[in-house]
């Protein structure tokens, strides 16, 4: 593999033991790796380099690694890069660390590598994922509410200004370059909703940068205004031969270019709107829903969820429940890594492998165990060469109500949470279980909890850990333990954590919002 196209991981340790020992079995692996002292080079080379992943110590004197995570994570840049912690030791309470301050993973010195590796392609490949289906923008993204973006591209200085001013008044985002050749990064870069460009400019002219957006899928269908100081015959039919959206002529007032734009944009926004509406209308006919409407009624038990799609359109959350027999019930929760259609097609067919999977299970295994359910499915996704490309998160929780006994596996997600009234006591169960489709044995197992009245447990996507405050904060697992402690005995779940999180966020979503809630009576 060329240097060029090593994945980079980023090793951040004050021992220099283990930098060296991470460095030569990481590059051993066909790894990049930049290994360096402390934080403040860590942020050097995270702004210097591409970097794919990062490996970091928790204990360094300054500022310690889940400070560190904080701080990468409050980049909208660094966002989604996998971050392992390296800890000596791994107590529950640093992996509630590591999970507020926005880590993926924890590994304990000494290191196994085997495992390790493991854990580094499970995360890279996770990532690529994220950057399918939450970066880049596509049909997806373009549902957004954000600010419309408009590129802006024109040697002179003064009309730049000019124009750059009286857009962003009318509340666009305006960003500029000064060339082609520059415009052709920046769009690339940032994915604007129009281009307005020069015509005589240097390096590129106009004609010339709007022929390499036809020739990029991604940019191609972007609106296209040119924009001259002169309004000749053959530059307009030049223009529009290359299947500009509109014309314009520098001398025009900017009302006229912002009424142009707006125009351009409220169409696009009208056809956004009947594409969402033919898709629902579409999942409709089918029946398509990978969220039942009614909760299930079992004997001695409260299931409750919460369930709320991402700006309202059908995502990658799905939720499932199995009457196994009159005695036991199974509770499902998952989550396919991207929002909105693209990750909701791939939720629907992994809901249709787990309801499969657990019909075989059933007629397999002697006792209902999440863990071989999940080794079902996994096997099934697996071998599927479209699905086992969008990885997903699975969690799997088995109830007997005649021993009230829970059984719980879980592949690649989130902690479950448990209260037991009793002691008050709060604790995680965390499952050990691949991604699905990651690997063919996916490790489950199952973790036994006996429940009596008045206990709790939750189990909840991503959508709810990470979704943020107006000040960068994650809602975090320990703000979701808060909730539980202060709950008293005739409180309603799922209400109370709504309103905790609602305030917390103001109501504004990065994600699909997934939480069951079962509560012993």
């Amino acid at each position: 593999m060329s240097e060029e196209l090593k994945q980079k991981i980023l090793v951040i340790d004050d021992d220099v033991t283990i930098r060296k020992l991470l460095t030569h079995n990481l590059s051993k692996n066909n790894y990049s790796v930049f290994a360096v002292e402390n934080p403040s080079e860590g942020f050097e080379k995270l702004n210097n380099e591409e970097i794919d992943l990062v490996l970091c110590d928790v204990s360094m004197e300054g500022m310690n690694g889940f400070e560190f995570c904080k701080k990468v994570r409050e980049n909208e840049k660094f966002r989604f890069i996998p971050f392992i912690f390296v800890t000596a030791k791994s107590s529950l309470e640093d992996k509630t660390q590591a999970l507020d301050a926005g880590g993926d993973d924890m590994v304990a010195k000494p290191f196994n590598f085997p495992d390790l590796l493991i854990k580094i392609k499970s995360l890279l490949k996770r990532a690529s994922i994220y950057k399918t289906y939450s970066i880049k923008k596509n049909l997806e993204e373009s549902f957004s509410t954000a600010k419309s973006r408009i590129l802006l591209v024109d040697d002179d200085q003064t009309i730049t200004k000019l124009f750059q001013y009286n857009l962003t008044r009318a509340g666009f985002e305006c960003i500029t370059a000064s060339n082609g050749v520059e415009a052709l990064k920046l769009a690339e870069k940032t994915i604007p909703d129009v281009i307005i460009s020069d015509i005589m400019m240097p390096e590129m002219n106009g004609f010339e940068f709007r022929k390499k957006i036809l020739e990029n899928e991604k940019l191609k269908s972007i609106p296209f205004i040119f924009l001259t100081a002169k309004g000749e015959e053959t530059d307009i039919l030049e223009g529009y031969d290359l299947g500009i959206t509109d014309y314009m002529i520098k001398t025009a007032g900017p009302r006229v270019v912002i009424a142009k734009v707006s125009a351009i944009i409220n169409s696009l926004g009208k056809e956004r709107q009947k594409a969402v509406s033919e898709l629902h209308q579409a999942a409709d006919s089918l029946r398509a829903k990978v969220v039942p409407d009614n909760y299930p009624e079992f004997p001695g038990y409260q299931i409750v969820h919460w369930h709320q799609p991402f700006q309202g359109i059908p995502g990658g959350d799905f939720i499932d429940y199995f009457l196994l027999d009159e005695n036991n019930l199974a509770i499902i929760l998952g989550d396919v890594m991207g929002k909105k259609w693209g990750a909701w097609y791939f939720a629907f067919a992994y809901a249709g492998y787990v309801r499969s999977s657990i019909r075989v299970a059933l007629q397999t295994s002697e006792e209902y165990s999440p863990g071989q359910i999940l080794q079902q499915v996994n096997k099934s996704v697996y071998k599927d060469a479209k699905v086992s490309e969008v990885f997903a998160t699975l969690s799997i929780i088995t109830i007997d109500k005649t021993k009230n006994i829970l059984k719980y596996s879980g592949a690649g997600d989130l902690p479950i949470i448990y209260k037991n009234k009793s002691s008050g006591k709060i604790e995680q169960f965390k499952s050990k279980g691949l991604l699905l489709g990651f690997a063919e044995n996916g490790l489950y197992e199952d973790i036994a909890i006996n429940v009596s009245s008045g206990d709790i447990v939750l189990m909840v996507t991503d959508g709810i850990i990470e979704s943020r405050n107006k000040e960068g904060n994650q809602f975090g697992s320990k703000n979701l333990s808060s909730v539980l402690e202060k709950l008293d005995d005739n409180a309603n779940v799922i209400e109370e954590i709504k309103k905790e999180f609602e305030l917390f966020t103001s109501k504004k979503f990065e994600d699909d919002i997934s939480l069951i809630s079962i509560k012993v009576k």
